[in-house]
């Protein structure tokens, strides 16, 4: 038995060992606090262990399992990749691991009785996934290393068909020989003198050299990325609005290509305040790196604005991406774009786009923590960990340099590079110098692991380069066609969590993502207290802080309100604090520039010239209508054929409101918080599904309904005006209305 056998025996005698029961699944063990020290191979794999991913987990495993005589595979897993919470636990079995089964044959033949290598091998190592400060990390949580089977030797282990593999550095090397007309054993002999190892060493032979040049060459040969071109020229003379340019050089070689859609160009003209700009994705066979642009929409949902192809990662070729990308979309810029952290692309964005705030994603630099800081930090990494989290979380500068410095000096990392690395270019990724800027909630590290998904669903659809086109094109077909109905399924399904006024209104207005966010900071308003420092200057703080708070300036006469945790002008979300001011000062509406046309459902976001009143009111109408017709099957039957009727009628009349009482019955101060109660359905509900005969009566109106009808039915309705909720009037007519018009005409919204 190996030293390493023996080592995790006796963490087996403590209480560690692992077992499988009868269907073969393995038990969870204890976790562990000890930290990875990921940059040794020579380490062993222990219990509680991290990783940031599944495969930062399956290369160390198999640096470890190749020093010890034997080569790993991917085995079980708990969730499926893109559904839910997705992959949550994974574990690595030793090549040797189960027993064969035979394969039944189509045809019913016999199949050949060949011997194989699997011989029940119990050797694996369990990772599960955990989420700490909502950062994504992988712990061992089970190992074994005892083995029914020889062990290979080093020279042996070579050979087996998992070590027999190149990484992407490796290609791009042996493709860059190739071109200087370098043989095969060159190449050879000059990686093994780079990587400073023997001869005959290498983890690949001259045969795998040879099959990778064949494969270039067979993609060179019948995909060829000239032939995008052609493909790119093909669409554009069926769809005049796609958009796509290139650049060959002097050798007459694909240098750069880049399109986009004509719907994706009308995406960015109302989505294209803050864009992702992903380069961190590379097509070896055509040695080119793949770029994306990518915004979100109003739903949460994101939206491809356009991709491009280049050759060479240097400022000319992504100040080339940039202007093109540019002319596609007009001229007009982002207000914000998030990339990675490559020097050349942030001076390439620095001459293209001067007026963009420009700032690193930080899923990017947390991913690398752990190889970062986990051994200089050793057991404090925990602890250094959630004090960075709660730095970059900060609202003020000043208390983000002094709690840097403190940091640093609590942590002993005066020199440290990394540190260093980070706070000189602490304006590009912390939120307390960022948070004046519109993000659109694209900052945070859940929504940078989602777009990274995204961009590999994207690839998914990369099997031929000339075809890459259309196959993008129909992806983004497809969700178009998808988007629609997933909207009005959710329209149904909002429901309000308060009850405020507020809420009400903003339910008409906003899209059911954009109303979730507003309702998560409603849901906490109540939990801080309000002091008036003079007649527009408000101190907010929270119930239990007894100093500090947040500034909150409102000036009502001109709807004006602003927070000092520019929590609006980073996600285009009221704040709590601001809501909790509106409330308090008895504040119904939310103003219409505090409700960003981004945000806003497409289906009651059309601006009216005129009338806004009634507008208003028929939006309340036909929220409450479709909230009390998705009860049952029966009142969403009446429900379509009375709007059905109502529709036929409306189309009667001339489309040019010639009347001047239509913009009196339902007239509104223009300046007022005031909103009738949105969700109050009785009027709707007693009209439709209250009293049956009254509804057959209602849907057996003729053109020609005489005015007593009318007034009979306009005397069942009840007013919709908080102070008043009588029967037998409306809101145009109201007394309440009439006699507090002077009160409500100074546009402060108070009752």
């Amino acid at each position: 038995m190996t030293e390493q056998t023996d080592i995790l025996n006796e963490a087996s005698e403590n209480g560690s060992e692992s077992s499988r029961d009868d269907n073969g699944t393995i038990e969870e063990m204890p976790e562990d606090t000890i930290l990875s020290r990921q940059t040794s191979v020579n380490l062993m794999p222990f219990i509680g262990q991290r990783f940031v991913s599944q495969d930062a987990a399956y290369e160390f495993y198999c640096s470890f399992a190749k020093q010890c005589g034997f080569s790993i595979r991917r085995h079980r897993t708990r969730g499926k990749d893109g559904v839910g919470r997705g992959i949550t636990r994974r574990d690595f079995t030793c090549h040797r691991g189960g027993y064969p089964q035979l394969k039944p044959t189509a045809d019913g033949k016999i199949q050949r009785n060949r011997k194989s290598t699997r011989c029940g091998c119990q050797a694996y190592m369990r990772i599960v996934k955990r989420a700490d400060f909502d950062v994504p990390e992988w712990r061992v949580t089970g190992i074994s290393n005892v083995h029914n089977h020889e062990l290979l030797k080093f020279n042996e282990v070579q050979l087996l068909p998992a070590y027999c593999t190149m990484t992407p550095d490796d290609k791009s090397r042996i493709c860059m020989y190739a071109k200087a007309g370098m043989s095969v054993r060159q190449m050879l002999r000059l990686m093994e003198l780079e990587k400073g190892i023997k001869l005959g060493c290498l983890p690949f032979s001259e045969v795998d050299i040879r099959n990778l040049l064949q494969s270039f060459r067979n993609v060179e040969r019948d995909h060829d990325p000239i032939d995008l071109l052609k493909t790119c020229k093909e669409k554009k003379d069926r769809d005049p609005n796609f958009k796509y340019n290139y650049r060959i050089d002097s050798n007459n070689r694909l240098e750069h290509i880049a399109w986009s859609y004509a719907s994706s160009i009308r995406l960015y003209e109302t989505f294209g305040d803050v864009v992702v700009f992903d380069t961190t994705h590379r097509l070896d066979a055509y040695d080119m790196l793949f770029c994306v642009w990518i915004g979100v929409d109003s739903h949460g949902s994101y939206c491809f604005f356009g991709c491009s192809l280049i050759r060479d990662e240097n400022v000319q070729s992504f100040s080339w991406g940039l202007k093109t990308f540019l002319d596609f979309m007009n001229g007009k810029a982002p207000e914000t774009i998030l990339t990675d952290q490559k020097t050349c692309l942030k001076e390439a964005l620095a001459m293209e786009m001067p007026g963009t705030k420009h700032a690193f994603s930080i899923w990017h630099i947390i991913s690398k923590f752990s190889d970062w800081f986990s051994v200089t930090l050793g057991s404090h990494y925990d602890s250094w960990k959630a004090e960075f989290h709660r730095l970059y979380n900060l609202h003020n500068v000043d208390e983000f340099e002094i709690g840097w410095r403190e940091m640093v000096d609590i942590y002993g990392l005066q020199g440290n590079k990394h540190i260093a690395s980070l706070y000189a270019l602490r304006t590009y990724w912390a939120l307390p110098f960022l948070r004046s800027y519109f993000f659109a909630g694209m900052s945070n590290t859940f929504q940078s692991e989602m777009i990274n998904s995204y961009i590999q669903r994207l690839l998914s659809a990369q099997s031929m380069l000339n075809d890459f086109v259309e196959q993008v094109a129909s992806l983004l077909d497809a969700r178009d066609r998808g988007a629609k109905p997933k909207v009005i399924q959710k329209v149904p399904k909002t429901s309000l969590k308060t009850g405020a006024p507020i809420e009400s209104h903003a339910a008409t207005v906003l899209t059911p993502y954009a109303l979730g966010k507003l309702q998560e900071e409603l849901v906490l308003a109540p939990q801080y207290a309000t002091m008036l420092v003079d007649d527009s200057y408000f101190i907010v703080r929270h119930h239990t802080g007894v100093d500090g708070g947040y500034k909150v300036l409102w000036v009502p006469q001109d709807e004006f309100i602003t927070c000092s945790c520019c929590h609006f002008e980073f996600s285009g979300i009221l704040c709590r604090h601001i809501l909790r001011v509106l409330s308090t000062n008895n504040c119904f509406q939310i103003p219409d520039q505090y409700l960003p046309l981004r945000w806003r459902d497409s289906v009651f976001s059309k601006p009216a010239p005129t009338s806004s009143g009634k507008v208003q009111l028929l939006q309340s109408m036909i929220s409450s209508l479709i909230t009390e017709s998705m009860e049952s099957e029966e009142r969403l039957n009446v429900a379509c054929d009375h709007i059905a009727l109502v529709l036929a009628r409306i189309k009667n009349f001339p489309s040019a409101a010639a009347d001047d009482s239509n913009g009196v019955a339902y007239a509104s101060p223009s300046g007022s918080f005031i909103l009738p109660d949105v969700e109050d359905s009785d009027a709707i509900a007693q009209s439709f599904s209250t009293n049956p005969h009254e509804c057959l009566a209602f849907a057996k109106l003729k053109d020609r309904t005489t005015r007593d009808e009318i007034d009979m039915y306009r005397k069942k309705r009840r007013c919709t005006v908080p102070c008043c909720r009588q029967y037998g009037h409306e809101i145009g007519n109201c007394p309440m209305v009439v006699a507090d018009d002077d009160l409500n005409t100074d546009g402060l919204g108070f009752l």
